[in-house]
Protein backbone atom coordinates (compact mmCIF):
# COMPACT_ATOMS: atom_id res chain seq x y z
CA UNK A 1 0.00 0.00 0.00
CA UNK A 2 1.52 3.36 -0.90
CA UNK A 3 1.49 6.34 1.08
CA UNK A 4 0.13 9.75 -0.27
CA UNK A 5 1.57 13.06 0.77
CA UNK A 6 -0.91 16.08 0.71
CA UNK A 7 -0.16 17.23 -2.69
CA UNK A 8 -0.91 13.19 -3.89
CA UNK A 9 -4.81 13.50 -3.56
CA UNK A 10 -6.59 12.51 -6.22
CA UNK A 11 -8.43 15.73 -6.06
CA UNK A 12 -5.08 18.06 -6.54
CA UNK A 13 -4.24 17.58 -10.06
CA UNK A 14 -1.42 19.51 -11.34
CA UNK A 15 0.81 20.07 -8.14
CA UNK A 16 3.39 17.94 -8.58
CA UNK A 17 5.97 20.75 -9.54
CA UNK A 18 4.47 22.75 -5.91
CA UNK A 19 5.82 19.68 -4.45
CA UNK A 20 9.14 19.32 -5.66
CA UNK A 21 9.38 23.15 -5.07
CA UNK A 22 8.41 22.60 -1.62
CA UNK A 23 10.95 19.89 -1.55
CA UNK A 24 13.75 21.86 -2.52
CA UNK A 25 12.97 24.82 -0.40
CA UNK A 26 13.12 22.31 2.85
CA UNK A 27 16.31 21.39 1.97
CA UNK A 28 17.42 24.95 1.87
CA UNK A 29 16.65 25.30 5.48
CA UNK A 30 19.54 24.61 7.94
CA UNK A 31 18.63 27.86 10.08
CA UNK A 32 21.05 30.34 8.33
CA UNK A 33 20.66 33.15 7.99
CA UNK A 34 17.94 34.12 10.56
CA UNK A 35 14.98 35.78 8.51
CA UNK A 36 11.70 36.99 9.74
CA UNK A 37 8.51 36.92 7.19
CA UNK A 38 5.86 39.39 8.22
CA UNK A 39 2.79 41.25 6.75
CA UNK A 40 2.24 44.49 6.29
CA UNK A 41 -0.32 46.61 7.45
CA UNK A 42 -2.38 47.27 3.63
CA UNK A 43 -2.48 50.42 2.61
CA UNK A 44 -5.68 51.76 0.81
CA UNK A 45 -6.28 50.21 -2.40
CA UNK A 46 -3.23 48.73 -2.53
CA UNK A 47 -2.71 44.62 -2.38
CA UNK A 48 -1.35 42.66 0.34
CA UNK A 49 2.22 42.95 1.40
CA UNK A 50 4.81 40.55 2.84
CA UNK A 51 8.39 41.04 3.78
CA UNK A 52 11.14 38.39 4.42
CA UNK A 53 14.36 39.70 6.11
CA UNK A 54 17.31 38.30 6.28
CA UNK A 55 20.18 38.90 8.78
CA UNK A 56 23.31 39.07 6.63
CA UNK A 57 25.55 41.07 8.57
CA UNK A 58 29.35 40.96 7.17
CA UNK A 59 27.72 40.46 3.36
CA UNK A 60 27.79 43.11 0.78
CA UNK A 61 25.60 44.55 -2.52
CA UNK A 62 27.74 42.65 -4.50
CA UNK A 63 27.86 39.15 -2.17
CA UNK A 64 24.24 38.44 -2.35
CA UNK A 65 22.03 37.41 -5.32
CA UNK A 66 18.40 37.30 -5.07
CA UNK A 67 16.49 35.34 -7.87
CA UNK A 68 13.14 34.50 -8.91
CA UNK A 69 12.36 31.28 -11.10
CA UNK A 70 9.20 30.74 -11.93
CA UNK A 71 7.16 30.23 -8.24
CA UNK A 72 11.02 29.89 -6.08
CA UNK A 73 12.77 32.63 -4.92
CA UNK A 74 16.22 31.92 -4.14
CA UNK A 75 18.51 34.17 -2.46
CA UNK A 76 22.22 33.26 -2.34
CA UNK A 77 25.28 34.77 -0.42
CA UNK A 78 28.84 34.09 -1.07
CA UNK A 79 31.74 36.16 1.27
CA UNK A 80 34.92 36.88 -0.15
CA UNK A 81 37.65 34.65 0.59
CA UNK A 82 39.09 35.42 3.68
CA UNK A 83 42.37 36.34 4.02
CA UNK A 84 45.15 33.42 5.33
CA UNK A 85 46.98 36.00 7.61
CA UNK A 86 44.26 36.18 9.83
CA UNK A 87 44.23 34.43 13.30
CA UNK A 88 41.57 34.24 15.00
CA UNK A 89 41.25 34.09 18.88
CA UNK A 90 37.58 33.37 18.78
CA UNK A 91 35.26 33.33 15.76
CA UNK A 92 31.74 33.90 16.60
CA UNK A 93 30.45 35.47 13.50
CA UNK A 94 29.51 33.09 11.03
CA UNK A 95 30.01 34.80 7.41
CA UNK A 96 30.04 31.05 5.08
CA UNK A 97 27.53 31.19 2.06
CA UNK A 98 23.90 30.13 1.96
CA UNK A 99 21.01 29.71 0.35
CA UNK A 100 17.60 30.47 1.27
CA UNK A 101 14.53 29.53 -0.73
CA UNK A 102 10.99 30.29 -0.78
CA UNK A 103 8.00 29.13 -2.54
CA UNK A 104 5.95 31.82 -3.72
CA UNK A 105 1.72 31.46 -4.46
CA UNK A 106 0.59 32.00 -7.71
CA UNK A 107 0.58 35.56 -8.79
CA UNK A 108 2.97 36.52 -6.10
CA UNK A 109 5.04 39.54 -7.20
CA UNK A 110 9.02 40.50 -6.01
CA UNK A 111 8.59 44.41 -5.39
CA UNK A 112 12.10 44.97 -4.66
CA UNK A 113 15.55 44.01 -2.66
CA UNK A 114 17.11 46.41 -0.15
CA UNK A 115 20.32 45.72 1.80
CA UNK A 116 21.14 47.85 4.99
CA UNK A 117 22.49 47.81 8.31
CA UNK A 118 23.06 44.02 8.36
CA UNK A 119 19.43 43.38 7.19
CA UNK A 120 18.28 42.15 3.31
CA UNK A 121 14.59 43.21 3.01
CA UNK A 122 12.73 41.55 0.07
CA UNK A 123 9.20 42.89 -0.20
CA UNK A 124 6.42 41.02 -1.55
CA UNK A 125 2.90 41.92 -3.10
CA UNK A 126 0.28 39.40 -3.49
CA UNK A 127 -2.73 40.62 -5.49
CA UNK A 128 -5.94 39.56 -4.69
CA UNK A 129 -6.99 37.09 -7.89
CA UNK A 130 -9.95 37.81 -10.34
CA UNK A 131 -12.21 35.90 -9.26
CA UNK A 132 -14.01 33.64 -11.95
CA UNK A 133 -16.70 30.87 -12.93
CA UNK A 134 -16.56 28.98 -16.24
CA UNK A 135 -19.11 27.26 -17.59
CA UNK A 136 -18.11 23.87 -19.55
CA UNK A 137 -20.25 22.87 -22.14
CA UNK A 138 -20.91 19.15 -21.86
CA UNK A 139 -21.43 17.31 -25.63
CA UNK A 140 -23.96 14.62 -25.98
CA UNK A 141 -22.79 11.41 -28.20
CA UNK A 142 -25.53 8.95 -28.87
CA UNK A 143 -24.76 5.64 -27.03
CA UNK A 144 -25.12 3.55 -30.37
CA UNK A 145 -22.44 5.81 -32.04
CA UNK A 146 -20.00 5.10 -28.68
CA UNK A 147 -20.61 1.27 -29.44
CA UNK A 148 -19.74 1.60 -33.34
CA UNK A 149 -16.68 3.55 -31.91
CA UNK A 150 -15.25 0.95 -30.15
CA UNK A 151 -15.69 -1.96 -32.59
Amino acid sequence: MSRLTGLQSPFLLGFDGLERALDRASKSADGYPPYNIERLAPLEGEPERLRITLAVAGFSQDQIEVTLEKNELVIRGRPPQEREDKVYLHRGIAARQFVRAFVLAEGMEVLGADLATGLLVVDLARPEPKRSVQRIAISARDESRRIAEKE
